[in-house]
């Protein structure tokens, strides 16, 4: 299509949809709604692919998404698009979504045409990635505005800068260079320690191209150092000259190759350390590194080296490893000694809480481990779920109801930005969608924050609580909202039918895809319990369930029935165990078998605990709690979960209790 016909198509409908606000405004029956909604879907496949003709359908003219049926059309051809349409476009829409949607588009559009004066009349600072920044300073110095604040902006984007400069930014820091005074030796040298810091090799050799010759020599050693970390690059640190630079390069080479190869890292310390002065801190910042990539796959010298690193250099993250470390022997006194070492908030999470509990019991202090435990017990969470069954009490849950607001909530339901959401949304636009989300949630309170999760949900979108809520403790007790149940009747189906726990399976779709039967994973993944298309396939042929290709598992009742077959297979080939087989649904068999044959007899809670992928480590239990909290909104009560974790679905279920109020999962 040409453009002139493309203009013509929507100016008609532009005007239209100006002067016939009714029409967005009135009841539809749902069935109508749904056929509008067809109509916009296909209106904007219409346009994406250019054949899209607005006069056809005056329906479309006042739909709440024509602007972005516009925007459709006009993103596609926005390298030839006339100026005038794209500032009349902006000039309609100059701070909602769909404007800042096309303004990511166009501004790039102007600045491949090098048509500067309309970049600069569509510009916004806010939020603009580098690029875009760079092609601002080349709009202005196109346009005669190369003045003292040019020189101070493209100064300070070249000094904050730690990763390598795009493309559009080689003109303007060119500019900038050829000016007196414009990039100084002492300004490359700025961003080139940034980039060091960052360790970024490739920012190292841009910063240092345009310093004198013996300046930029040493600069490019330190790079070409640190671009390849090996031993040899660190024996070659020895001849270089002692200041502070040096060793900050040479800091960020061990350390890198502490992630490669811990010991060859612990072998070099000595004699660089020696040669280039290293503090105190320097060491220690090595230490804590060869420390963290030996112990992070418990490898042999992990508790040498973890004793090696200075106190003044633990964080929480290596406290934790610590604790990890001597779990992973069975060595409980070390363990215990490592989770009192933590910061008091550390300690007093309920994860450690609960871990101090373990580890008291088995070292004879049972009174000790019980009030740890009372202390855990509190939290409505996986550690504070296994802190009740070892003290025999009911699960701490404290469901948050606010009052209901029904007049509120049909204000918020009308915000202009969440209609066009959750049509969008219904439509499968979902990206633009969270554009709309995030405008309408940029001008509600708390109140109507939870209203329009409320909203969403009520559409099927499922995931805005897990992204809406959450920033008080009250909104994390809004377990009806944040632990959504859809399909419920397909999953209790499929579940018997596999023998497996209902609530398990619906933690694995909240888990997996948030109830979202279009989710697709970047492992292509899709669906509510994200099964690959492969695995999809070959479970449908077991099953004997028909097979359209790929689209079967969007559909939610075969996503669950596959997925949930799938989920059986996993158990029944790890022993039945609950919790080997989220790790495997999560990690893949190698890695699980690694874990089984590192610590084959360990209790689950260790052996959860000392799983060395964090991502798994904390998929499992998050699962498992996931799994306890829809127990009470399938039934009411719970089935222990230690019981859960050894497979024991004919345990007694255990009741929730509310005690006040707690903090949420």
């Amino acid at each position: 299509m040409t453009l002139r016909p493309l203009r013509n198509a929507l100016l008609p409908l532009a005007l239209l949809a100006l002067a016939a606000p009714a029409l967005a405004a009135a009841p539809a029956t749902p069935a109508a709604d749904d056929a509008q909604l067809e109509r916009v879907r296909q209106a904007i496949e219409a346009a994406e692919r250019g054949n899209f003709d607005g006069t056809r359908d005056a329906r479309l003219a006042g739909d709440p998404l024509f602007p972005w049926i516009e925007y459709a059309a006009l993103r596609r051809d926005a390298d030839t698009l006339p100026i005038a349409d794209g500032q009349a476009f902006l000039q309609r829409h100059p701070s909602d979504a769909v404007g800042a949607a096309f303004r990511a588009v166009w501004l790039p559009a102007l600045a491949r045409r090098e048509a500067w004066q309309a970049f600069r009349a569509a510009w916004t600072p806010s939020g603009q990635p580098l690029a875009m920044r760079c092609a601002e300073l080349q709009a202005r110095a196109a346009t005669g505005a190369m003045d003292a604040q040019w020189v101070a902006d493209a100064q300070a984007l070249w000094r904050d800068s730690d990763g390598p400069l795009p493309g559009a930014c080689d003109k303007p820091m060119a500019a900038l260079a050829a000016r007196d005074g414009g990039l100084t030796p002492a300004l490359r040298w700025q961003r080139f320690d940034k980039a060091v810091a960052a360790g970024n090799a490739a920012a190292m050799r841009e910063a240092a191209d345009g310093l004198p010759g013996p300046e930029r020599t040493r600069a490019l050693r330190y790079a070409a150092a640190l671009d390849k970390p090996s031993a040899k690059a660190a024996d070659d640190t020895l001849a270089w000259p002692v200041d502070a630079r040096s060793r900050a390069v040479a800091v960020q080479l061990l350390s890198a190759l502490a992630k490669a190869d811990p010991d060859a890292a612990e072998a070099k310390l000595p004699a660089v350390a020696k040669a280039l002065a290293f503090t105190e801190a320097d060491r220690g910042r090595v230490l804590y590194q060869v420390a963290l990539w030996t112990v992070a796959s418990y490898l042999p010298k992990s508790r040498q080296r973890l004793a090696a690193v200075p106190a003044s250099d633990y964080d929480e993250r290596l406290h934790e490893w610590r604790a990890r470390e001597a779990m992973a022997r069975s060595d409980w006194p070390a363990a215990l000694a490592a989770i009192r070492a933590m910061p008091a908030a550390q300690r007093a999470e309920a994860r450690w809480t609960y871990f101090e509990g373990r580890l008291l019991a088995l070292t004879g202090d049972e009174a000790g481990a019980r009030a740890a435990w009372a202390r855990a017990a509190r939290a409505p969470e996986f550690h504070g779920f296994l802190a009740a069954d070892r003290l025999g009490v009911p699960y701490a849950l404290c469901p948050w109801l606010p009052p209901a607001d029904d007049k509120a909530k049909a204000a918020v339901a009308a915000d202009p930005a969440l209609v066009r959401a959750v049509r969008l949304f219904r439509i499968g636009r979902k990206d633009w969608a969270e554009r709309e989300w995030k405008d309408a949630l940029s001008r509600f309170d708390d109140a109507q924050r939870r209203l329009a999760v409320e909203v969403a949900q009520e559409h099927g979108w499922f995931d805005r609580a897990v992204f809406g809520l959450g920033r008080t403790p009250e909104e994390r007790r809004l377990y009806r909202l944040r632990f959504p149940l859809h399909h419920d009747a397909t999953i209790r189906r499929e579940a018997a039918r596999n023998g497996l726990d209902p609530a398990w399976v619906a933690a694995e779709i909240r888990a997996e895809s948030v109830f979202d039967p279009n989710a697709r994973s970047s492992a292509n993944a899709r669906g509510l319990m994200q099964v690959v298309p492969a695995t999809g396939a070959a479970e449908a042929k077991r099953l004997g369930l028909p097979w359209r290709g790929v689209e079967t598992l969007h559909d939610p009742d075969a996503n669950i029935a596959i997925g949930t077959a799938y989920l059986r297979k996993v158990l029944d080939r790890y022993g039945g165990k609950p919790y080997f087989a989220i790790a495997g649904y999560n990690a893949g068999p190698t890695p699980l078998q690694r874990w089984q044959s590192q610590r084959p007899a360990m209790d689950p809670d260790f052996w959860i605990e000392t799983i060395s992928y964090k991502e798994t480590r904390e998929y499992v239990a998050r699962v498992l709690a996931f799994s306890t909290i829809y127990d009470w909104r399938l039934d009411g009560k719970a089935l222990p979960l230690q019981a859960r974790m050894a497979g024991r679905l004919d345990a007694p279920r255990k009741p929730f209790v509310c005690k006040g109020g707690d903090g949420g999962n």
